[in-house]
């Protein structure tokens, strides 16, 4: 079985990641594309991974393909997790995932409003919605405030989980707001505030047409192991949330190709793509929280050393701002008030290296100005570095 090596999976990162300075691109769409989806969690995190891979990084240049032309778009998909993918993924990434995770949550919805015994069902809900719609297509958009304000039964309150422990009483309007945007009936505009803020403004949209669920997720497989193939069953399970049934037989579906790890596992690369890569020049990077880099893989052990984990990753699994150098994550940065990078090196690195990262990190520095960016998912060493 041909093997591909851990310097190689590296390589390919520098690559087909767009991190090495002569693979970036002029578009966040061709970055999207690259990183197949990028996580959109934390607003700042899209932003700050576009631009870590432009070559002329600006936040307006995002913001424009997020809510003018609108090539850019958001979707609650892979492990019931918002991502960012370009109009082009949409399709495969809605009926690989998407449409899965809105039937759960207009599902999930219907039997809280049940359980709550006020007499809400889904009827209910069907008005609540038409209201809803009928209200952005008026304002053109309005944030989940306005809409409570608009209409009065999202100022409706539920008990969920009545008579158990984590019983407690909850608005409906998130909730509702919620399965709307799963279903792609309304869609995330411009934010009030700045392009870091979360409180993100609502208007109509037109769902898209339906694809069928196996022929797109073989799809998307492929598109996955052409960005961050060699890969395990068990990588490409964790990263879209399939069981390993369907794994398989997407696997199978693309014809994948088997090699082998340098930790002696089988994984598995896109259909003729064993052949090793030239390096490309040294590089430097500093990634945000959740980055995709950092996020692909299950087993991160050829990229992120276990002994950084502690400081880098937060008590529920979520992995923190990035330094890396080579394709290797060496340490940890955060910016504090006023947009000063500041970051600590896990690893020696030696001198040369360290210039460069200095170099990113002023880069960085640049565009953004003097943002206030906080992780949502905050890590050890990057609450110690804005302490």
């Amino acid at each position: 079985m041909h093997r591909i090596s851990d310097e190689q999976r590296r390589i390919r990162i520098g690559r087909r990641h767009l991190l090495a300075p002569s693979t970036r691109s002029e578009s966040p769409v061709a970055v999207a594309d690259a990183l197949v989806a990028l996580h959109a969690t934390d607003a700042a995190t899209v932003f700050l991974s576009a631009c870590a891979r432009l070559r002329a990084p600006e936040a307006a240049t995002v913001e424009k393909h997020l809510y003018e032309d609108v090539s850019l778009v958001r979707l609650l998909s892979m492990r019931n997790t918002l991502f960012v993918v370009s109009e082009e993924m949409a399709p495969l990434v809605e009926a690989s995932n998407a449409r899965a995770v809105a039937a759960k949550e207009r599902r999930t919805l219907l039997k809280h409003l049940v359980e709550d015994g006020n007499g809400l069902d889904g009827r209910w809900l069907a008005a609540t919605e038409a209201s809803v719609l009928t209200a952005l297509t008026a304002r053109g958009s309005a944030t989940g405030s306005e809409l409570s304000a608009a209409v009065p039964a999202l100022r409706t309150k539920i008990t969920v989980f009545p008579g158990k422990k984590q019983e407690a009483v909850q608005g409906v309007a998130s909730r509702v707001i919620r399965v709307l945007a799963a279903e792609g009936k309304i869609r995330r505009d411009r934010p009030r505030g700045t392009w870091t803020s979360s409180q993100f403004r609502w208007t109509a949209s037109e769902p898209r047409a339906g694809l069928e669920t196996d022929r797109a997720q073989s799809k998307l497989a492929l598109r996955w192991l052409r960005s961050y193939g060699p890969a395990t069953e068990g990588d490409l399970k964790w990263w879209t949330g399939w069981g390993i049934g369907q794994v398989r037989r997407a696997l199978a579906e693309v014809g994948a190709e088997e090699v082998r790890l340098d930790n002696g596992a089988t994984a598995w690369v896109s259909p003729g793509d064993q052949a090793p890569e030239q390096a490309p020049e040294p590089w430097a990077a500093l990634l945000p929280a959740l980055d995709p880099s950092a996020m692909g893989w299950a087993d991160r052990g050829f990229h992120l050393p276990a002994e950084h984990r502690g400081a880098l990753f937060d008590r529920s699994g979520n992995i923190g701002p990035t330094v890396w150098w080579n394709g290797r994550i060496v340490g940890g940065w955060a910016l504090r008030d006023g947009g000063e990078p500041v970051w600590r090196l896990l690893t020696d690195v030696g001198r040369d290296a360290s210039k460069t990262i200095e170099a990113e990190a002023s880069r960085l520095a640049r565009w953004v100005g003097e943002a206030r960016i906080t992780p949502r998912f905050r890590t050890p060493l990057e609450r110690e570095l804005t302490a």
